[in-house]
């Protein structure tokens, strides 16, 4: 069972497939086997290795309380220290929901590293909706998530809500997410359900600066737990073209 180790924490990962390397970051309450279940290991592992990481706080990786350890420039050193511990110069990376936002933080602090980006159910420019009041607090997003995704949260003890509540607060970090992703120097692409609310904002910046876009059947959970079977198609034709 392979963990990285970054910043005294361990970070555990998959590899399955051969050729060239594909990372999928999964987003909140979800975990690196949640790529399996929903098909995008399968379809993608006869081209590519594909890795993915259980995110701090998430699966097999440690769930740490503090909120320092959640800060998108640490989260991003935690997909670099995966490529390190395979020994991979570059990866194709895969970022959907928080992963989408971690996925910015690697192209804001480690460009190098990858060979081109796919971000989906996020939002560069705005990040989480904001209510009436500003920025959603935890407790309601949390309440509102054991009512819609029961079966997705009841892994949650009440020992790991606090790292919960620092993964989800430490989205609010947005600074330079926009001009990190246009100037990474490598493939973006831009992904989102039609009936997410991240989707009309992401094709918006994604005609903006000319960015291809996949726009998928179904709300945020409906685009990554049941996904298009031409989306992970997409995907493939993509990481190929990079």
């Amino acid at each position: 069972m392979p963990f990285a180790v970054h910043r005294g924490q361990k970070i555990h990962y998959t590899v399955e497939g051969e050729g060239p390397l594909v990372v999928l970051q999964h987003g909140l309450f979800m975990d690196a086997a949640s790529w399996r279940a929903n098909g995008f290991v399968t379809a993608l592992n006869d081209r590519f290795t594909v890795v993915c990481i259980d995110s701090l706080g998430h699966g097999l990786s440690d769930k740490p309380s503090d909120p320092a350890l959640y800060a998108q420039d640490q989260r991003a050193g935690d997909i670099v220290a995966v490529l390190d511990a395979l020994g991979a110069e570059k990866a194709h990376l895969v970022g959907y929901s928080m992963g989408g936002w971690m996925a910015v933080g690697v192209a804001k602090h480690h460009p190098e590293r990858l060979a081109s980006l796919v971000i989906g159910g996020w939002d560069l420019v705005g990040g989480v909706p904001k209510g009436p009041a500003g920025p959603i607090r935890f407790d309601i997003f949390w309440g509102f998530s054991q009512q819609v995704a029961q079966a997705l949260v009841q892994w949650v003890t009440p020992e790991i809500l606090p790292a919960m509540q620092a993964c989800f607060e430490a989205l609010n970090m947005l600074d330079g997410a926009t001009q990190a992703v246009l100037s990474a120097g490598v493939p973006v692409l831009l992904w989102d359900g039609t009936a997410d609310p991240y989707h009309a904002p992401s094709l918006a910046f994604a005609a903006a600066h000319g960015l291809p876009f996949v726009s998928t059947p179904g709300d945020h959970l409906q685009a990554i737990l049941s996904p298009a079977p031409d989306v992970v198609a997409r995907l493939g034709e993509f990481f190929a073209e990079a």
